[in-house]
């Protein structure tokens, strides 16, 4: 069993004009059912080590409050250079331990403007819910073409009540309201976490985001104002991240009317340029 984890990054619903967080992201890991618990002792480890043996019971990792300007929560009052290299030091963790990274990012103005012919279950405007569709085609992609035969997967992701009902309806049509060839058959289940704290893969997934959006919203020039290195410092956590996905294109949904919904797709994602690496003064992989 693969779990695919699921954290957001720029959440605003449907405002289009959202000029603070103009990219959304919706991101995680896949993460081998083996490898779960050696996951969260090293994340523990990490954590301990950055707090001296000191951390509440009630801690629980918040990427925004680690990345913020002066930090915030737990980490309120912290050394900026400190918390920079947690957050590289997770990343690095990341890809020690293996695990791949999937994600898809929307940019609103694009999606604002695209027109879009497509009957769907859901709102095409909004970007949450267009990034879960997208991510279930990758995810069902991911399994057939890089898990062997006898993998299956199980989708994780962190509550978000005001979607529940349209996540619902788009998983129940893809593994039953369409041709038998293009059913998600190797996708069994879906959950939301008992308990973020105790689930170090929602923790991680929700710096990937963060730190794929900031990236991207720096690399499109939506906060071009933002110092030299703040902007080498998200594309080294990019570069870092980039490793671990197993597919840099989009992959288009099979059947005979998605042609419309793969263009919309391709239309509205926020992407990066070829030379983004020397732009930033960072060595090809």
């Amino acid at each position: 069993m693969h779990f695919f984890y699921l954290d957001e990054s720029g959440d605003s619903g449907c405002n289009l004009d959202d000029k603070k967080q103009p990219i959304f992201v919706l991101a995680g890991l896949s993460v081998a059912d083996k490898k779960w618990n050696n996951t969260k002792d090293e994340l523990d480890r990490l954590i301990s080590g950055y707090f001296n043996g000191e951390v509440s019971d009630r801690f629980e990792l918040h990427s925004h409050q680690l990345l913020s300007p002066k930090g915030d929560g737990p980490f309120e009052g912290h050394d900026l250079q400190a918390r920079l290299g947690l957050a590289t030091e997770l990343l690095g963790l990341i890809d020690r331990l293996g695990h791949n990274i999937h994600f898809y990012a929307v940019d609103k103005a694009k999606m604002k403007d695209a027109d879009v012919d497509y009957e769907a279950l859901f709102n095409l405007k909004n970007p949450y819910l267009l990034s879960f569709e997208y991510l279930l085609t990758f995810m069902h992609w991911h399994i057939r073409e890089n898990l062997g035969q006898s993998a299956r997967g199980m989708i994780v992701l962190d509550e978000k009540r005001e979607y529940h009902d349209s996540i619902e309806r788009i998983i129940h049509d893809r593994r039953y309201g369409v041709a038998k060839t293009h059913k998600l058959k190797l996708i069994v289940e879906f959950s939301y976490p008992v308990d973020s704290r105790k689930n170090p893969m929602i923790q991680l997934s929700d710096l990937v985001a963060l730190c794929i959006r900031r990236f991207l919203e720096i690399e499109m020039g939506y906060k071009d104002s933002l110092p030299l290195e703040v902007k080498k410092y998200y594309a080294d956590c990019f570069n870092r991240i980039n490793k671990r996905m197993k597919r840099r294109s989009i992959i288009e949904r099979g059947g005979r009317h998605e042609g419309k919904l793969n263009d919309y797709i391709s239309s509205v994602q926020a992407t990066y340029s070829h030379q983004w690496r020397k732009r930033y003064s960072l060595a090809n992989d």
